[in-house]
Formats: structure tokens, C-alpha cells, sequence
């Protein structure tokens, strides 16, 4: 019984390790397609989703870490740096949001923007669905942690594919940072949960 156990333990590290690769694998290509798109549109938001896929790449490598090894020291403090994290893509799309809206900065059309956040969007979401079934069945908060960053991540793509989709269709460039302050309010409260635990 403990071999099936252990069996299945390393059945699911190895998927937790495989989710986070490919989190990986795919935020590093987005940065590059994503400065080709936001430097051909002058489109802030895709700037800043480039900024976010740099905190994904981070926290999908903090887990990386905190899987290699054991220990409840090493999952605080795993946690923490996930935690600063949000905080800093809280802070970002708050600051963005606010400076998009004061300038009424109004993007170009961007088919290459639109295309990607809509693929990121579906992927981000199938991976953090993933990643909270797997922390879930190890018993592991910071891949569950990590799997509502990918959450927030798949959100933000498809809060960015609607400020673009918006302000290509009908004008409505201020639908973007609209949506990235709904954003920032659920990343202050995961920052909430992981230092206060909700308190």
C-alpha cells in the first residue's frame, strides 16, 4: 500500500513539474510576442500583460524549486515569494489601469495581440485547472497557490482580448483598464490570504 502511495505521490509531482514547465515554456515565448505586439499596436495593455508573464515566469520557478525539495520552511517561504507576486501585479495593473484612464491612451489595432491573449487565455485556464487539481491530491498549497496566479493570468489574457476586441469594434478603448482594476482587487485579496490568511 505505501508503494502505491509513494507511486502515486511521484505520478503527481511529475505532472505538477510538467504544468509548470509548460507555464514556463509558454510565458517565455508570449514575452517575445507580446513586445512585437505592443510595440506595433503602442498598446500599453499588451505591454503590461508582457510585465505579467515576467511575474508568471517567476512564480511557475518558485514552484519549480519548492517541488525539487520538502519541508514546511521551504513551502513558507515559497509561499511569501508567490505572495509578493500578486502584490507587485496588483500594484502594476492599478498604476497602468489609473494611467491609461487618466491619459485616454487609445491603442492601434493589434490582430497579432488579439490572436495571442485569446490562445493564452484557454491555455492559462486549462493549466491553473490543472495545477489546483494536482496541489490539491499532493496536499501542496504553494502549486495551488501558484495555480490561481495562472488563474490571474488567464483572467488578465482575456481582460486584455476584450480591451482589444472593444476598442477595434466599437471604441471603447477605457474597457481594458475597466477591467484590470477588477483585477488588481482579486490579487490584493490572494496577497490577503497567503500573509494574513483572510484575517
Amino acid at each position: 500500500m505505501s508503494d502505491v502511495n509513494q507511486n502515486s505521490r511521484q505520478a503527481l509531482l511529475r505532472r505538477g513539474f510538467a504544468l509548470e514547465y509548460a507555464t514556463l515554456g509558454w510565458n517565455m515565448v508570449g514575452i517575445v510576442i507580446l513586445a512585437i505586439a505592443a510595440i506595433g499596436a503602442r498598446s500599453v495593455a499588451l505591454a503590461g500583460f508582457g510585465l505579467d508573464s515576467l511575474i508568471e515566469i517567476g512564480a511557475s520557478t518558485v514552484v519549480i524549486w519548492e517541488l525539487s525539495g520538502t519541508g514546511e520552511e521551504r513551502q513558507e517561504r515559497a509561499l511569501r515569494v508567490i505572495g509578493v507576486g500578486f502584490a507587485l501585479l496588483g500594484l502594476y495593473l492599478l498604476v497602468q489601469s489609473t494611467l491609461v484612464l487618466a491619459c485616454g491612451f487609445r491603442p492601434h489595432h493589434s490582430s497579432l495581440g488579439i490572436a495571442w491573449t485569446a490562445v493564452t487565455a484557454a491555455v492559462m485556464f486549462a493549466l491553473a485547472f490543472g495545477k489546483a487539481r494536482t496541489g490539491a491530491a499532493l496536499d501542496n498549497p504553494v502549486l495551488r497557490t501558484e495555480g490561481r496566479v495562472t488563474l490571474v493570468d488567464g483572467l488578465l489574457a482575456a481582460a486584455v482580448l476584450l480591451g482589444l476586441v472593444l476598442n477595434t469594434t466599437v471604441g471603447w478603448w477605457w474597457a481594458d483598464p475597466a477591467a484590470g482594476y477588477v483585477l488588481a482587487y482579486y490579487a490584493a485579496r490572494e496577497v490577503r490570504e497567503i500573509f494574513f490568511g483572510g484575517q
